[in-house]
């Protein structure tokens, strides 16, 4: 039987429908899905060391047949689980201190791999840091000798994800049994060219490489652990012996997936912004020019880059979809203004949309105090205001008395329509769903788009999630910010924070107490925002307090926010719902509760509620959990959330991140951004040019390139139908 991309696995030698069930539990159904489902681990044999030649104090890698288990209790009530391993040279005993639940997974007649020390105790054992079932005790009954193949004759054993009814050891079978014939079945539609500047093998070489990879033992190896990360996922390539020709593999699938993934969002952009043509803008400089002579401060050199490109974009013959990523405080607020300006110079009306009522006021006024002294106001319609009042500023709209409006959702109703819309302007724009953003779009005619995020994207990550998007950075501050001082202090230090925020209150200051929870719970030993605020109105005294949680109806958690703007409230006791919130300068000191449940970057949005005034700012962060303590210190070491955004993506990982902006779209399963920042850049550069000769993927040396993308990815039909 010839085998294709598409046949069932059920066809495969060793499968049959019931297995062909247990691997349809893990995504596998074809024979394109096997070929992908790469090994998790490896074991390199040559680096395993035989049981007679076991050292007390050595690091080692034993594979041996379990031939007895036990559980072991002691005087202590620990209770310890003991596995008897035997292979050809001879026994050793392992110990599990405390893991007598692995009675239930570890049993007699099994192949298992552990690594770990070899200590004395009434002779030589093995106490695991982990281990690895690479075979059950019923697959070895089927075998034609009870040693793995792989260990017997010295070769790397590839580890696979597993599942019930699929062992290790299976999926090892059937995969070595069918791979010849899987790899004739390879159609490597990457143009030689781009494989060739990506400098990565050929699809069924990398395949092969992945299930097949050749031992390279490095010197002084001997003895070390074979055991390793994934080859599917940022831990990336097996063990020091199998890295080399693992990741070779590894990176050519990450090639392929960003391809694929920059040739999508590449057309993407060519239909946002070729297909229909934005609105005509000429640098007329009356209001540009006004804005820049009267601004009350300096532009920081970032603030000038942005503004040309901004303007580059506009006065171009394509439309503008551009990100504008600054850290808070950054000053994206005046650069969008330049491009406001630009649209109302030009007779066309300029929208800024913001995620809440807040933030929506709070541009509104920095747009009327920089805009005063050219005779401009702009115009704000929220939700709020009375329905005499929307109706009257729908009309100066509709009618184009409106050049300048700022607003929320209520700028996407039906009732909302536009005079001559030019310019759309989101902020915080990934608190926006896409068909939100879509509507606001739809209101004018092809209008430019200027995106605004405050939360900094390392360079490869934002290539990749907004590979669509032109992107403007905002790296440095305006003249005037004062760092923010970070500390990182314990439970015992609690009650001089309070006393340090009683006096800050009682010189007139304000601040921010932030909890991870809203309410107690048995399960989480964290304090909690509702029940905190209770106690701190006490330990306070007689400083105001207030409380913001997400479980609050929008009108209250804005009333009580405002009152914090005004001053009325001193201490404001907050969840996250104020990560995205209104500018205080007179705030001055935040202090984390737990801050070990936060990421890094949020972290960071958090602590930028502080420090946007000329005081000196103050951020505290309380934890008892030594393990977090150098994370939390390497945070505190910087203010630049750009540096921050690198350490979060090397802390989480891809996966996390762009999971969250990637729904509905291809998972990068074999991208690692801390090494593949060069195939992103190139996959980017070879996918804008691959779609500049050929828009649609409609010729015929790339139509198989295609029917993979539209096979893969699901915006891929939609996107590649046109042209």
């Amino acid at each position: 039987m010839t085998l294709t991309h598409d046949t069932p696995v059920q066809f495969l030698r060793g499968v049959g429908p019931r297995r062909a069930e247990a691997f349809a539990r893990i995504g596998v159904r074809t024979v394109e899905d096997l070929l992908y489902h790469t090994p998790h681990r490896y074991v390199d044999a040559t680096s395993v060391t035989p049981i007679a030649k076991l050292v007390v104090g050595q690091e080692v890698t034993v594979v041996g047949r379990v031939v007895s288990t036990g559980v072991l209790p002691t005087r202590r009530r620990l209770r310890i689980f003991r596995a008897i391993l035997k292979d050809a040279s001879g026994v050793v005993e392992c110990a599990w201190p405390g893991q007598a639940f692995l009675e239930r997974t570890i049993t007699r007649g099994q192949l298992l791999l552990v690594t770990g020390p070899v200590k004395y105790f009434h002779g030589r054992q093995v106490v695991p840091r982990e281990q690895i079932v690479l075979e059950e005790a019923a697959d070895a009954a089927d075998a034609a000798d009870a040693a793995d193949p792989g260990v017997a004759s010295g070769v790397v054993i590839p580890v696979y994800p597993a599942t019930e009814g699929l062992s290790h050891r299976v999926v090892r079978r059937i995969l070595a049994e069918n791979l010849d014939a899987m790899l004739a079945s390879v159609d490597d539609v990457l143009p030689h060219a781009t494989r060739s500047t990506a400098g990565v093998l050929p699809l069924r070489d990398a395949l092969e490489q992945l299930h097949r990879p050749s031992p390279v033992v490095p010197s002084g190896s001997a003895g070390s652990a074979g055991s390793a990360g994934s080859a599917g996922s940022a831990g990336s390539a097996g063990t020091a012996g199998t890295a080399e020709t693992a990741e070779s593999g590894r990176r050519r699938l990450a090639f392929d997936e960003l391809f694929d993934l920059q040739l999508v969002v590449a057309r993407a952009r060519h239909l946002a912004t070729h297909a229909r043509r934005g609105a005509e803008f000429e640098p007329k400089r009356t209001l540009t020019t006004a804005l820049k002579e009267h601004l009350p401060f300096e532009l920081t050199a970032g603030q000038k880059q942005a503004i040309r490109d901004l303007i580059a974009d506009m006065t171009s013959p394509r439309r503008m979809h551009r990100l504008l990523m600054g850290d808070v405080g950054a000053g994206k607020t005046v650069v969008a203004l330049f491009a406001m300006l630009l649209a109302a110079e030009n007779d066309y009306q300029a929208v800024l949309m913001a995620p809440t009522e807040l933030l929506a006021e709070q541009h509104a006024a920095t747009l009327q105090r920089l805009m005063a002294p050219l005779g401009l106001v702009p115009d704000l319609l929220i939700g709020r205001l009375a329905n005499g009042e929307k109706q009257r500023v729908r009309e100066r709209i509709a009618s184009g008395e409106s050049a300048i409006i700022v607003g929320t959702h209520a700028l996407i109703e039906e009732k909302t329509a536009f005079h001559r819309l030019g310019l759309v302007v989101i902020d915080e724009q990934h608190r926006f769903g896409v068909e939100q953003r879509a509507a606001l779009i739809e209101k004018g005619e092809a209008p430019e788009v200027l995106l605004l995020s405050a939360t900094p994207i390392p360079r490869t990550l934002a290539l990749t999630l907004y590979g669509d998007l032109d992107i403007s950075e905002l790296k440095d501050k305006p003249p005037g910010r004062t760092p923010v001082k970070t500390g990182v202090r314990s439970s015992r230090s609690r009650a001089r924070v309070w006393a340090f925020l009683r006096e800050a209150c009682a010189g007139g200051r304000q601040a921010y107490v932030v909890y991870p929870v809203i309410d107690e719970s048995e399960q989480l030993d964290l304090k909690a925002a509702t029940l905190m605020a209770e106690e701190l109105k006490k330990t306070l005294a007689p400083a105001t307090v207030g409380l913001v949680h997400g479980r609050l109806k929008g009108d209250e958690r804005d009333r009580v926010m405002r009152q914090f703007r005004d001053g009325d409230i001193q201490v404001l006791v907050a969840t996250t719902v104020i990560e995205v919130g209104i500018d205080v300068p007179n705030a001055s000191i935040m202090v984390i509760e737990h801050p070990d449940r936060f990421g890094l970057a949020q972290l960071h949005q958090l602590r930028g509620r502080v420090g946007r005034g000329a005081e000196e700012s103050h951020c505290v962060l309380l934890t008892d959990n030594p393990r977090a303590a150098e994370r939390l210190k390497e945070f505190a070491r910087t203010n630049d959330g750009f540096v921050i955004a690198e350490l979060d993506l090397k802390e989480r990982g891809m996966g996390e991140l762009a999971g969250s902006r990637q729904s509905g779209g291809l998972t990068l399963r074999y991208t690692d951004f801390e090494r593949d920042g060069d195939l992103v850049r190139v996959a980017q550069q070879e996918a804008r040019a691959l779609l500049a000769k050929d828009p649609s993927l409609s010729s015929r040396e790339h139509v198989a390139l295609r029917r993979r993308i539209e096979r893969r990815y699901e915006r891929g039909v939609e996107l590649f139908r046109v042209g």
